[in-house]
């Protein structure tokens, strides 16, 4: 069936929206899930805030966590069935016929996934920490990166600010303070940090080992493929946050032990003076921009700094007709209009059900991307947008 839906879709994979909740959030109601779908997994496991985009990664969402949680899907239509299965096992079927035999080779996985963060208030301030700390627990660190759409932030939620990193001049002891705090109520860690304003068509690259407290805009998110993190602030937006949480990624053998999780920091990271030079990210042409113009579209790069994962974001112009060539496999999810894809139908649904099919959503094989994907905006007035996240070392990245 692998081989099949491949040859299907000429190289193109139609994936099945992927919904997660998470406990500990309030939805922010911007990722176009119906109203009446945002609690469909029940009170106990949250409300839906997120959604997975090209996930081979399973969510690490506790003992109610549901089976295949977090993974993307494959949609494929066998005669008149249509059948689901998981991008997971397309890419161990296929191997590097898929996602290329560099990314294969090295990783044998699919090592990133994208996702929408969709949140109301912030997030606390909280860590996800790198390879050699999360090797204790069996898991692999996790870089991330944001990215702001304008077509899912009309507005801003609650705080549309960030946290990143601790205040020049703190001190190990005063975070570690902070921590032994946890228990005690509002254990005022971001006194020792500073917040940014967030900008839609704007983002940010985070690190591991950088604590950092995602303020409320709606942000598409690509990442390595881990769910590790650690939640270092006690008190966000007047909730709790379970002290099951700040332990989070911990081998069982030093639970309790503060100067653990403050050794666990990437602290020179954390303390940069100059977090806004250095770690956001403005939109970067491809091409020459007259050029791209002349041709029909416009494509930037919007994530770029970390060598596990990059994102760029394409424009077609209304009425155009192009051929985007890549030299790497990839992900996307359709941000505005609609079109045709090589053979595929593509457009931005308004408003999704839970459990809904839509075609929004693709996997681009690294073959296909190299050929050329063909695509035309049928629309007279509206442009085509499409965001597409890459795997590590992407060759086309030169920036």
């Amino acid at each position: 069936m692998a081989e099949k839906a491949l040859e299907q879709g000429e190289g193109i994979l139609r994936l099945s929206p992927t919904w997660v909740p998470r406990s500990f959030c309030v939805p922010g109601r911007r990722i176009k899930l119906h109203p009446d779908d945002y609690y469909m997994l029940g009170g106990a496991r949250g409300g839906i805030d997120e959604r997975w985009l090209s996930s081979t990664t399973p969510a690490q969402n506790g003992p109610l966590t549901s089976k295949n949680e977090g993974l993307s899907h494959v949609v494929f239509h066998d005669g008149q069935e249509l059948k689901l299965f998981l991008l997971k096992d397309v890419i161990d079927e296929l191997k590097g016929e898929i996602i290329g035999s560099r990314i294969w080779d090295k990783y044998k996985s699919w090592p990133m996934y994208s996702k929408f963060f969709d949140n109301m208030g912030p997030l606390p301030h909280h860590v996800h920490y790198d390879d050699k700390i999360s090797a204790l627990t069996g898991q692999v660190g996790k870089p991330e990166a944001y990215y702001f759409p304008p077509q899912l932030n009309n507005h801003g939620g609650d705080f549309p600010y960030t946290f990143f990193g601790i205040s020049p001049g703190t001190t190990k002891d005063q975070i570690k303070t902070c921590l032994m705090n946890f228990n005690k109520g509002d254990n005022k860690i971001t006194n020792y940090s500073q917040a940014f304003r967030l900008e839609p068509g704007t983002g940010w690259d985070v690190p591991p080992g950088m604590l950092h407290a995602p303020g409320s805009m709606c942000t598409y998110e690509p990442q390595k493929a881990s769910d590790i993190f650690a939640m270092y602030q006690s008190l966000v937006n007047e909730a709790i946050i379970p002290d099951e949480l700040l332990w989070n990624g911990t081998p069982k053998d030093r639970i309790g032990d503060f100067d653990f999780l403050v050794e666990s920091l990437d602290w020179e990271l954390n303390i940069n003076p100059n977090i806004l030079e250095t770690r956001q990210m403005l939109p970067k042409n491809v091409y020459e921009r007259h050029w791209m113009h002349a041709h029909g579209f416009e494509e930037n790069w919007i994530c770029y700094l970390s060598r596990d994962f990059s994102a760029k974001e394409l424009t077609v112009f209304p009425g155009q007709t192009v051929t985007i060539k890549d030299s790497a496999a990839y992900g996307l999810i359709m941000m505005q209009g609609h079109g045709k894809m090589g053979v595929w139908d593509v457009e931005t649904p308004a408003l999704i059900r839970f459990g809904q099919l839509t075609h929004d959503e693709y996997f681009v094989s690294e073959k296909a991307a190299n050929e050329g994907v063909k695509i035309t905006n049928l629309s007279k007035t509206d442009p085509l947008v499409m965001l597409k996240h890459f795997g590590p070392d992407n060759p086309d990245l030169k920036i």
